[in-house]
């Protein structure tokens, strides 16, 4: 720190002079590392700025950059749950208008024709079916033909091992209690639908005068009641990615408050206060001038020992 103390008439020692010449340094250091905060907005640029500061932030902004990419991935899941149920909610739908033509083949009241046109009418709407299974597709895999199954990382822990959500929609799924989620109708070996042994909706086609099939009086009762296990099969899965959504749903608001949690604490250690630095810039500045004054004052002094040899 500098000491006031005159160099009396030694030339050599002006102590004033470096005096006010290191000040003049130390407030040009000063106005620079203002300056650098000031254009760059951060308190630390460097590691040298705060060690311990410096390896906080970085690792904040590693973990938080880990969590952004977790953001997306929990939206690829709710994507993939949300397609998934939208066209379980068409195939319900569709179903029901089976299951109620079944239903309606069921009266007695109806003759031969009548029962064939339903079918026929069915069997149209099981194609649909099929079209909604076809196109209902992500990232190039079918959702709901029985074999797709994905795993999504959804947060990280303290050591940075993957916290992975699973969807599983693959035959014999026991987490939502159907033997097959098979929606297959089209291919020959079929015999059963959503879950339903023996139910093959291809047999639709199959109905006419000379054999009614499964809407005839001897099936149409275990038809009704297969077409009814096979919507609440249906309606098993749907239920099973909508609790998975639930999921997904608090999974994404809580990263995205940990996102900003982190983001806070970045710009807390991080990040410059501009309205302070300004304040120390306005100081240093004022500084500058004084030891400019200073140092020219000071380098004014060994002139008046000039008068002793006059």
């Amino acid at each position: 720190m500098p000491v006031a103390i005159s160099g009396g008439s030694r030339i050599r020692t002006n102590i004033p002079s470096l005096n006010a010449y290191n000040a003049l340094q130390s407030t040009t250091n000063n106005i620079a590392l203002r300056q650098l905060r000031l254009s760059t907005g951060k308190r630390i640029n460097a590691a040298s700025d705060d060690v311990a500061g410096y390896i906080t932030s970085r690792a904040l902004g590693a973990r938080s950059g880990a969590l952004k990419a977790a953001l997306n991935s929990v939206g690829d899941a709710g994507n993939v749950t949300s397609i998934a149920q939208d066209a379980l909610d068409n195939i319900n739908n569709l179903l029901t208008q089976i299951k109620d033509a079944a239903a309606t083949a069921s009266s007695g009241a109806l003759g031969t024709d009548e029962k064939i046109a339903l079918a026929k009418g069915a069997y149209r709407l099981a194609q649909q079916i099929q079209t909604v299974v076809d196109s209902t597709v992500f990232g190039g895999r079918q959702l709901l033909d029985g074999t797709f199954s994905g795993e999504w990382t959804i947060g990280y822990f303290a050591n940075n091992t993957l916290l992975t959500l699973g969807i599983n929609l693959i035959t014999n799924n026991a987490d939502f209690n159907v033997a097959s989620n098979n929606f297959n109708i089209n291919a020959a070996s079929t015999s059963n639908f959503a879950g339903v042994s023996g139910l093959a909706l291809a047999s639709l086609d199959s109905v006419s005068s000379s054999d009614l099939g499964i809407f005839s009086q001897a099936n149409i009762a275990t038809t009704l009641t297969s077409l009814s296990d096979a919507l609440n099969n249906v309606n098993k899965v749907a239920s099973y990615l909508g609790g998975i959504q639930v999921r997904l749903n608090s999974q994404e608001e809580l990263l995205k408050s940990q996102i900003t949690n982190y983001s806070a604490a970045i710009s807390r250690i991080e990040d410059a206060d501009v309205a302070m630095e300004q304040l120390e810039l306005i100081k240093a500045q004022f500084l500058l001038q004084t030891s400019l004054i200073s140092l020219a004052q000071a380098n004014q002094n060994p002139q008046s020992f000039l008068q002793l040899f006059r």
